[in-house]
């Protein structure tokens, strides 16, 4: 097969003209229609077809002139059809998300790096799911890559899945147990790996990390992977089997030293060093000799190359952009145990007071077992009656030789602390640990628990003051016009809390939705019942920490209850950071602390805990970990809980009391402050940022440019935006028939807004918005098609003020090929670009945006009189086809600059740009000054 078109060509075949597209397979000629998008996109395989020939692009007619407001409607849309910007962000045009300008910073990190490894630390809610997505993309579409994984917890998959469409146009499957049949199918044949196959995958950390699992997805693992929740596969000293599993998969995965690595944690430091510098060491194998608390000048800067971490205040305002996070609002909500709930917690205390003095007598492992147990088990009964009774009358079936499986010093279960050692928290009741304590109790003690399950029961209702309490906060905050998520910690509890809520509210509120969300439904149904809960105009969400990491509610919901208080600060932030982060529409975010005054438990966790966060939070504006396997918060707790009983535990220390714990939090506040200012992003300076965006934004268009594109184009469509308080309101009706069809499924009546984050219930419109996709590919087609009293037209003649003299403005569509030799095929990149003249006169590129953008009508022409004008214009441009070109080669010589200003490393220094000569003359346009005076 000879003379086979070069991309970037134009080209006529079967009955119209095309631009030829890169591709892969020399037979296949791949072509996109000159005014149409990429999704009409199409391949002819040249053995069986007709050789295409070669085409130009249309003149414009003279004889259908417009107006000012059509010029710049189609010099809009042109920009805003355009994907494959040539700039050195490729991946901008192809977002449905407009970045902010600090989300920039990991991906210019990322592109000066040869194999990106990067940790990406930024507080919840800044955005780092969009700062990963968008390196993904960027390298996608330079051809870097052509496979991504991501690696997250299980509960996340969906999550990750529909950002990754919605966002990044990426259609990802997941992989975890319940999918591999259906995927497995899928494959063209059987030894294919599903990890070749599919590009886009989403994959469970509970599925890959087994060792049944682990080597076929190594074998195949893709060129870039991005770790969610990175810092449950961090390697603490004394790790569980389940982390060293996460760790050594991701040894393995950072071990081939040119795939590419982003790990995203907003709690990278645990307040372990070792732990610590098990994360930074797989981003480069020399960190993890470094003294993370001490590092030295050269690795500090070193790790400024691989490691970004930023609070809020730190981007909230920045390069002259204001981002909106919320305000959050601290209270205490105090209640007190009724008469009857207060005996069966002085009876249950009581028996857990013995059950530790008792312990004296036991082996080592006993005696702890006996403790652990005696803390399970009030904190059970203090959540609710219906997780007391449930956690009493369940059992595990765990018996003594079970139990010797364990380390003689048994230590805590993790879930009693609430630690982060598990990808999914865990929210069912310990019943293990009470059914550890029971085997090593007499039947008669044995008894006491079955007549306290009873007892239990009993105070469900309007003996349970608890319950009273949040039903009065969650009345106050609907009241207020908020929409609050009740955290629980056990299953139990939250159902119970649901059912009673219901019971007292949704009775007499039809608008009202309340529904309980835990770990007892599968990934699916929770995202069901969390979007039908959407629909209320009013809403409560009743959730266990199921719902408390990587889950983004921020749409739907602006309050946190805390129901049961925390025995983790960490998992104070994890609860109330999914709905205060950006997006967040309610400029404030409630958070209530639910507790009791007579509640020991609820007192020690409060004074220990709680209020000691809250302060460092206000002050620094994070949660600060603690160090978890050193166990001394929740020593400190139950010597506030046992004083007297836990001298005869050998494990404690005199000096283990509440004061050194709060001592502990204020080093490890002052740590984390200093962590914060040693590893503050260095790596990039805001200056280099603000000068890729400014010419990706010249290029692409902006924010203002999108809003003023839709308004403009729906009131030359006849169906003008309706403004109301803060949105627009557009009826899908009034926009020609041709544009509704291949508009998705929207209501009738479009409620939008061109700022983010929109108020509730209205859609934000971005670049990439489906309605502004059609409206610029339907403006562009007709406008190519030349009639007369198009909404959006390629000609123009004006008579201005903004002029002195005649000027010619020319926009032109030119294609660059942009080659390297890392590169299987070259990359097609298009931009608009405005060209103008006044006689000899070559003006400059500011110039003329400016007037393109500026200028006003003055005088009327006639459309006789346009004609002429134009006429002259297009023999105008024949002239300067030099100057046209070399304005081209100067352009390819700055986007070539660019290139290798972002992405300054040895492989991509030797990337060429070369422009495909002559540019499309999309669009002609005159401005004449006035009638007096008037020079040629």
């Amino acid at each position: 097969m000879t003379n086979v078109p070069t991309p970037g060509t134009l080209v006529r075949c079967r009955g119209r003209e095309w631009v030829v597209l890169p591709s892969q397979d020399k037979d296949i000629v791949l072509l996109r229609p000159i005014g149409g998008s990429e999704t009409e996109t199409c391949g002819i395989y040249l053995p069986l077809e007709a050789q295409p020939e070669p085409a130009t692009f249309p003149p414009p007619n003279p004889d259908a002139p417009g107006d000012h407001v059509s010029a710049s409607l189609l010099r809009d849309a042109a920009r805003l059809v355009l994907r494959s910007g040539a700039g050195p962000f490729r991946s901008l045009g192809r977002l449905s998300v407009y970045p902010r300008p600090y989300q920039l910073v990991p991906l210019l990190m990322a592109l000066k790096q040869e194999t990106i490894r990067l940790l990406i630390s930024d507080d919840v809610g800044i955005g780092k799911t969009i700062e990963a997505g968008l390196i993904a993309r960027e390298l996608l579409d330079r051809g870097e890559i052509r496979r991504l994984a991501v690696i997250c917890p299980p509960h996340l998959c969906e999550q990750w899945q529909k950002e990754l469409k919605e966002k990044f146009h990426m259609d990802a499957e997941i992989v975890r147990s319940g999918t591999i049949s259906r995927l497995e199918r899928g494959l063209p044949r059987r030894d294919v790996s599903l990890y070749d196959y599919y590009l886009f995958l989403v994959v469970s950390v509970d599925f890959v990390k087994t060792d049944r699992n682990r080597h076929q997805f190594l074998h195949s693992c893709p060129e870039l992977v991005i770790v969610d929740e990175a810092h449950t596969c961090a390697r603490p000293p004394g790790a569980n089997a389940g982390q060293q599993q996460r760790h050594d998969l991701l040894t393995h995965v950072s071990s081939k030293s040119d795939r590419h690595l982003i790990l995203l944690t907003a709690t990278p430091h645990s307040g372990i060093e070792e732990s610590f510098v098990s994360l930074l060491s797989l981003l480069k194998p020399d960190f993890v000799k470094m003294n993370a608390a001490k590092p030295s000048e050269p690795e500090r800067a070193a790790l400024a190359q691989h490691f970004i971490q930023r609070q809020r205040g730190d981007i909230k305002k920045w390069l002259g952009s204001e981002t909106a996070f919320p305000e959050r609002d601290w209270e205490e909500a105090a209640y007190k145990l009724s008469p009857d709930y207060q005996a069966l917690f002085q009876k249950v205390y009581n028996f857990a007071q013995d059950m530790v003095k008792s312990s004296e007598t036991l082996s080592g492992f006993k005696r702890r077992v006996r403790y652990w147990a005696a803390l399970a088990l009030l904190r059970c009964v203090m959540s609710s009656p219906a997780a007391a009774a449930a956690s009493l009358l369940s059992r595990a079936g765990v018996d003594l030789e079970t139990l010797k499986l364990f380390e003689e010093d048994f230590p805590a279960p993790p879930e009693l602390f609430d630690e982060d050692t598990e990808e999914t928290p865990s929210d069912t009741q310990p019943s293990h640990v009470l059914e550890e304590g029971e085997s090593t109790l007499e039947e008669a003690e044995r008894k006491k628990f079955r007549q306290f399950a009873v007892s239990a029961q009993k105070l469900r209702g309007q003996s349970d003051e608890k319950l009273s309490k949040v039903m009065g906060v969650v009345e106050k905050l609907l009241k207020e016009n908020f929409h609050p998520i009740v955290y629980c910690r056990y299953i139990a509890t939250a159902e119970y809390v649901a059912e009673e809520l219901k019971k007292k509210l949704q009775t007499k509120d039809k608008d009202l939705g309340i529904e309980a969300v835990t770990g007892d439904s599968s990934d699916e149904e929770r995202e069901i019942k969390v979007k039908e809960l959407a629909n209320y105009p009013r809403r409560v969400l009743v959730a266990t920490d199921c719902l408390s990491e990587g889950i983004n509610l921020q749409d739907d919901f602006n309050s946190v209850i805390h129901y049961d208080l925390p025995w983790n600060p960490n998992r104070l932030e994890q609860r109330e950071g999914r709905v205060d982060r950006f997006g967040q529409k309610s400029p404030k975010v409630k958070v209530v602390l639910l507790y009791s005054q007579n509640n020991p438990m609820d007192e020690a966790v409060m004074n220990v805990l709680i209020r000691k966060a809250v302060a460092i939070h206000k002050t620094l504006g994070i949660m600060v970990p603690i160090p978890l396997n050193s166990e001394k918060a929740m020593e400190a707790i139950a010597k506030a809980l046992f004083a007297k009983s836990f001298k005869q535990l050998s494990m404690l220390d005199e000096e283990d009391d509440l004061k050194v714990l709060g001592e502990m939090m204020d080093r490890s506040a002052k740590r984390e402050k200093e962590s914060r200012s040693r590893y503050a992003q260095r790596a990039i300076n805001p200056e280099e940022v603000e000068q890729e965006l400014k010419e990706t934004n010249a290029v692409l268009g902006d924010e203002s440019t999108v809003e003023s594109f839709v308004r403009s184009a729906c009131e030359r469509l006849n169906a003008r935006l309706q403004p109301v308080k803060d949105y627009w309101k557009l009826s899908l009706a009034a926009l020609p028939p041709a544009v509704q069809e291949r508009l998705p499924n929207f209501p009738k009546e479009l409620k939008l807004s061109f700022k983010i984050p929109a108020p509730e219930g209205v859609v934000p419109i971005g670049r990439n918005h489906p309605l502004v996709q059609v409206l610029a590919d339907h403006l562009l087609e007709v406008a190519l098609e030349g009639k007369k009293n198009s909404p959006a037209s390629r000609t123009g003649a004006i008579r201005t003020q903004d002029v002195n003299r005649r000027t010619e403005i020319f926009l032109l569509r030119v294609r660059f090929l942009l080659s390297a030799k890392d590169l299987e095929s070259p990359l097609l990149a298009e931009e608009i670009l405005l060209f103008g003249s006044q006689g000899s006169t070559i003006l400059s590129e500011e110039t003329v945006a400016d007037l393109s953008s500026k200028a006003t009508p003055f005088a009327n022409l006639t459309d006789a009189e346009k004609s002429r004008e134009i006429e002259t214009a297009l023999s105008v441009y024949e002239t300067l086809q030099s100057s046209i070109e070399k304005a081209v080669e100067e352009r390819a010589a700055k986007l070539l600059e660019s290139h290798r200003r972002v992405r300054a490393i040895t492989k991509t220094k030797a990337i060429t740009v070369k422009p495909e000569l002559p540019p499309d003359l999309i669009g002609v346009y005159v401005f004449l000054p006035e009638a007096k005076g008037v020079k040629r």
